[in-house]
């Protein structure tokens, strides 16, 4: 899974970068607003961010279930998909 480790860090690096966060602390597991202090604004900002970074679109309806960084690297992992990747 070499490409899924390089989509995860590609998403750790806009998160440390967007928000000023420390790599170290983000762990699949860390919690975007209770660990990682970000609020409902930083949220929209940051798919902002994945969209730009991976040329794409989260659904608005999904963008709720989104709360570890683990659940950010499966949302690129799902919408940002290259078109190949099903074959």
């Amino acid at each position: 899974m070499p490409q899924s480790d390089g989509i995860a860090a590609r998403v750790k690096d806009v998160i440390a970068w967007q928000f000023a966060i420390d790599r170290n602390r983000l762990s699949k597991s860390a919690r975007l607003f209770e660990d990682l202090g970000l609020d409902s604004m930083d949220s929209v900002e940051l798919v902002m961010a994945l969209e730009v970074e991976f040329d794409g679109e989260v659904p608005d309806k999904d963008i709720s279930q989104i709360k570890t960084v683990g659940d950010v690297i499966h949302a690129v992992n799902i919408y940002f998909a290259p078109p190949d990747s099903a074959a």
